[in-house]
């Protein structure tokens, strides 16, 4: 039940993460800065937690934080910071196209991190770990097939690769320095959720440790945004396009995809969490030709299926390393009554 549901909000984050890049594109082309919208972005996600938290643990007790937790969260605290950072500013250089595709390689980077870091286990002898590899690197190769070939069309009459079509209006010097901090970013994603993964495995309260990230990602970047902003006009607000990238990135970015991300990684593991990303592609695909008449080619198809064979593995992957260890704790739960009888029925204690 629990990896039904684990699936099932991770797939309605990615739904709402469709639309993030282009909002904050969007808001950038009219002024926003980069180092306003992670500092606003960031004070408005603490007032939306601190409520929720109170709410949460009113009637019970949170877990108790020690200085050893709270150093790992300040490390969070400035992956996340220069995450965001290498994010929007790679956003503001290229486009939410690209930015997708850079996302794309967070798996590959995931993967191997998980096995250096020892989160994840990888036994070529199992069956499950070769299901995971071998749909990590399907996932990565169908998602570069839809942003980077069309092939011929199904739909409609041909049109240029969406990708190229954007290299052709940003200068080139700006493609690639926007692709390389988007690439960054994929990278510093990849430690985030290995380190996220070390901490709430430790400390398994999201939204304390989320809370806590918020509160050092705003004095970060409070201290960085008032040395590298001088313009006072970007810091003021109005009812505008800036605006509303704040308050979705802060209540949906900041907020809700990082408790969602650190409870799913609780449960399944970074691996896991990093697959939805490619299915984030195929979201985009599927809303572009459902609601705005995008024609659908043959490329995008190929990539699609690519990517559900792959997510498909994973999943399965994962699993059937759930039902092991399920299987295991049930054999040591009767080892453990079969060596202590008199614990197996209480009627027998005195």
């Amino acid at each position: 039940m629990w990896g039904a549901s684990v699936t099932a909000v991770m797939v309605l984050t990615e739904f709402l993460d469709v639309g993030l890049n282009t909002v904050n594109k969007a808001a950038m082309n009219r002024g926003l800065s980069d180092f306003v919208l992670v500092l606003y972005s960031n004070i408005f996600a603490i007032f939306i937690l601190a409520p929720c938290i109170f709410i949460f643990y009113r009637k019970r007790t949170p877990p108790l934080i020690t200085w050893s937790t709270i150093c790992k969260i300040f490390l969070l605290g400035v992956l996340s910071y220069a995450g965001q950072i290498c994010t929007y500013i790679g956003l503001g250089y290229a486009s939410p196209t690209l930015a997708s595709a850079m996302a794309d390689l967070t798996p590959a980077f995931t993967f191997l991190f998980s096995i250096i870091s020892r989160m994840e286990k990888l036994d070529l002898g199992i069956k499950s770990s070769h299901a995971k590899s071998l749909g990590t690197l399907a996932s990565i190769s169908g998602a570069l097939v839809v942003t980077l070939y069309k092939g011929m069309p199904l739909t409609g009459t041909p049109s240029k690769n969406r990708l190229l079509d954007e290299v052709l209006v940003i200068p080139q010097s700006n493609w690639i320095v926007g692709g390389f901090l988007l690439a960054s970013h994929s990278v510093i994603f990849a430690i985030i959720l290995n380190v996220q993964t070390w901490i709430i495995r430790g400390y398994p309260a999201e939204m304390m440790v989320t809370l806590i990230c918020n509160i050092f990602v705003a004095i970060l970047s409070s201290v960085v945004s008032v040395i590298v902003e001088k313009d006072p006009n970007a810091w003021r607000l109005g009812l505008n396009m800036e605006l509303i990238a704040i308050v979705y990135t802060a209540a949906f970015a900041v907020a809700f995809r990082s408790v969602v991300h650190k409870w799913a990684l609780r449960k399944k593991g970074p691996i896991y969490v990093s697959m939805f990303k490619p299915l984030g592609m195929v979201i985009a695909l599927a809303m572009g030709i459902t609601f705005l008449g995008d024609k659908l080619y043959l490329g995008s198809l190929l990539g699609v299926a690519i990517i559900a064979i792959g997510f498909y593995a994973v999943i399965w992957g994962q699993a059937q390393e759930d039902k092991m260890v399920a299987d295991t704790e049930i054999c040591d739960s009767e080892q453990s009554s079969t060596k202590h009888p008199l614990l197996s029925n209480r009627g027998l204690v005195v």
